[in-house]
C-alpha cells in the first residue's frame, strides 16, 4: 500500500493543503460511488470459515447463529469481508489510525477519568494506520444497511449518510484549522449534545438516555452478574454465555486453571502508569468466567475478572480479551507492535479522546499451551448503547451525525486533518459518492447474507441460536 505519512512531521501547511489535493489524481471523489466486487473476489463464507480457525470452536456456531438473524447483525460480523474489499480498491492514500470496524454500533457513551459522559468510538479490536476513507465507508455502508433493517426509504437513508459525512467534513475544516494541542483536547461530552437536538421530544428522550447510561456501571454489572454461592462471592453460570472458569474443565482444581488468568491481570498492570497500577494492587481476584461479547467477536477468548478491594462491596469488574491481528493487515500491513493487545491498546489511546483508566495489554499461555495477546480494561464504566431499530428517520440522522463528528476527531487526532479537508474539500462531490457507495455496499453485503444463509441451510457451517 502507497499512502502519504500517517503523521505531517514539519511540513508547512501549504505542502500538507498540497498533499491532499494531489490525491484526487490517484483517487478521484467521485471515484468512491459505487461498489464493484473485485474479479477475484473471496468466498465470503470462507473467510469467516478462515476466521474460525484460530477461535474456540464451541463458540462459533454462536457467532455464526447471530450473524444469520439479519443482514445488519451479519454486517456486523462481516468486518474481515470488507476489509478485503476494501483492500483491493483504489484509495487516497492519506493515512490515519483506523478504527477499523466503524460501524454504527460500535459509537457510544462512556465515562471518561474525569466522571464526565462521552461520545466516542468504543470498539478497536481491527485498529490499524489505512486510508482515511475506509473508516467512513465501514460508517456509512452500517446507516444504509440499518436503514433497511427499519423499513427506512432511499431518501431517508440517503440523508442519514449524508449527514455523517457532511459532519465528518466540516469537522474536518475546522480541526484544519486548529492548533494541534486544541484538537487533542477536543472531546464530545454527552451533556452538549442537547444543543444539537430539534425538539423537546428527542430531548426528552435523549436525556433519558443519558441517565440510563450513568446507571450502568460496575455495580450494576456486579449485581447483575454475581451472587453469594456456598457463602463465597462468586460469577453467577449462564452458559453457554457466561461460563465460570471452573465449570470449563471438571476435575480442574480452581487455583490451577486459573493460572493463566490470575497471570495475566497480575502480569499486565506493567502496562498501566504507576498511579494506575498502583490502584489495581489494592484489588484482589475473586472469580473468573468465559464470556460470549459481541458479534463479530464471538469465539476469541473473553474472561470476566472479578476483583474486590475494600470488601465485597467494593467490586471492579475487569475484562480480558483476546486481540488476533487486525482484518485490516493483510491489506495494510503488520502492526508495527509485536503484541497485538498492545496494538488495540496503543490504537485506542491515540483515537479516543478518554481511555478506560485500567486499560492495558499482556501476553500469556493459555490453558491450551499456545501463547496468546489479551488486552484489558473494565467491563462495565457508564455505557450507552445506541438502539437503531428505535430510532426515526430524523433521530438517525441526527446519530449518523454525531458519529461522523466523532469519527472526525479521532481521525484529526492520529491523522493530517490538513491533508484530509483538502481532499474533502468545502463541495458536497465527496458525501454523493458516500451516499451512492454505502447503498451499493449494502447491496452487496445483502448477497453476501444470502450466500451465507444458504451455507447455514446446507449444513456447511453450524448455527446455533444463543
Amino acid at each position: 500500500m502507497t499512502t502519504t505519512n500517517q503523521v505531517s512531521g514539519h511540513l508547512t501547511v501549504a505542502e500538507r493543503v498540497a498533499r491532499g489535493r494531489a490525491a484526487r489524481s490517484a483517487a478521484p471523489r467521485s471515484s468512491h460511488a459505487g461498489f464493484v466486487p473485485a474479479e477475484r473476489r473471496p468466498d465470503p463464507v470462507g473467510v469467516l470459515e478462515q476466521q474460525a480457525v484460530t477461535r474456540v470452536p464451541e463458540l462459533v456456531p454462536i457467532r455464526y447463529g447471530r450473524m444469520v438473524e439479519s443482514p445488519f447483525r451479519f454486517f456486523r460480523g462481516a468486518a474481515a469481508i470488507m476489509a478485503a474489499d476494501l483492500g483491493q480498491a483504489p484509495h487516497t492514500g492519506i493515512t490515519t489510525q483506523l478504527c477499523g470496524d466503524a460501524h454504527l454500533l460500535n459509537f457510544g457513551l462512556f465515562a471518561s477519568p474525569e466522571r464526565h459522559l462521552v461520545f466516542d468510538i468504543n470498539d478497536f479490536d481491527e485498529t490499524l494506520p489505512g486510508p482515511f476513507e475506509w473508516d467512513l465507508k465501514r460508517l456509512t455502508a452500517s446507516f444504509a444497511v440499518a436503514g433497511r433493517a427499519n423499513g427506512l426509504d432511499d431518501d431517508q437513508r440517503a440523508a442519514a449518510v449524508t449527514e455523517a459525512v457532511r459532519v465528518y467534513r466540516e469537522r474536518m475544516q475546522r480541526f484544519s484549522g486548529m492548533r494541534t494541542l486544541d484538537i487533542w483536547y477536543a472531546q464530545d461530552d454527552a451533556d452538549r449534545l442537547h444543543v444539537l437536538l430539534p425538539d423537546k421530544k428527542t430531548r426528552r428522550r435523549t436525556s433519558r438516555a443519558l441517565a440510563k447510561a450513568r446507571t450502568r456501571d460496575s455495580l450494576q454489572a456486579f449485581d447483575k452478574l454475581t451472587a453469594v454461592v456456598d457463602g463465597e462471592l462468586r460469577i453467577v453460570a449462564d452458559p453457554p454465555l457466561i461460563t465460570p472458569l471452573g465449570d470449563l474443565t471438571p476435575g480442574t482444581e480452581y487455583e490451577e486453571l486459573g493460572g493463566p488468568v490470575r497471570a495475566l491481570i497480575a502480569d499486565y498492570g506493567r502496562t498501566l502508569s504507576s498511579e494506575r497500577r498502583y490502584l489495581l494492587e489494592r484489588f484482589r481476584l475473586v472469580d473468573v468466567a468465559r464470556k460470549v461479547v459481541g458479534v463479530g467477536s464471538v469465539g476469541t477468548r473473553c474472561w470476566i475478572v472479578l476483583m474486590v478491594g475494600r470488601d465485597e462491596g467494593d467490586p471492579l469488574l475487569l475484562q480480558a480479551k483476546e486481540a488476533g491481528e487486525s482484518v485490516l493487515a493483510p491489506y495494510c500491513g503488520s502492526s508495527r507492535y509485536d503484541n497485538q493487545g498492545k496494538r488495540v491498546v496503543a490504537g485506542q489511546r491515540l483515537m479516543q479522546a478518554n481511555s478506560d483508566i485500567f486499560l492495558g495489554w499482556e501476553r500469556v499461555t493459555g490453558m491450551d499451551g499456545m501463547l496468546r495477546d489479551f488486552y484489558v480494561r473494565q467491563l462495565r464504566d457508564w455505557k450507552g448503547t445506541p438502539r437503531p431499530e428505535t430510532m426515526t428517520p430524523a433521530m438517525l440522522r441526527l446519530y449518523a451525525g454525531l458519529c461522523g463528528g466523532s469519527l472526525a476527531r479521532a481521525h484529526a487526532r492520529s491523522g493530517d486533518p490538513v491533508a484530509i479537508a483538502a481532499y474533502l474539500g468545502t463541495g458536497a462531490a465527496f458525501d454523493r459518492a458516500m451516499v451512492e457507495f454505502a447503498e451499493a455496499y449494502a447491496d452487496q453485503n445483502e448477497r453476501d447474507y444470502e450466500v451465507f444463509a444458504k451455507a447455514v441451510q446446507a449444513d456447511r457451517v453450524t448455527a446455533m441460536a444463543a
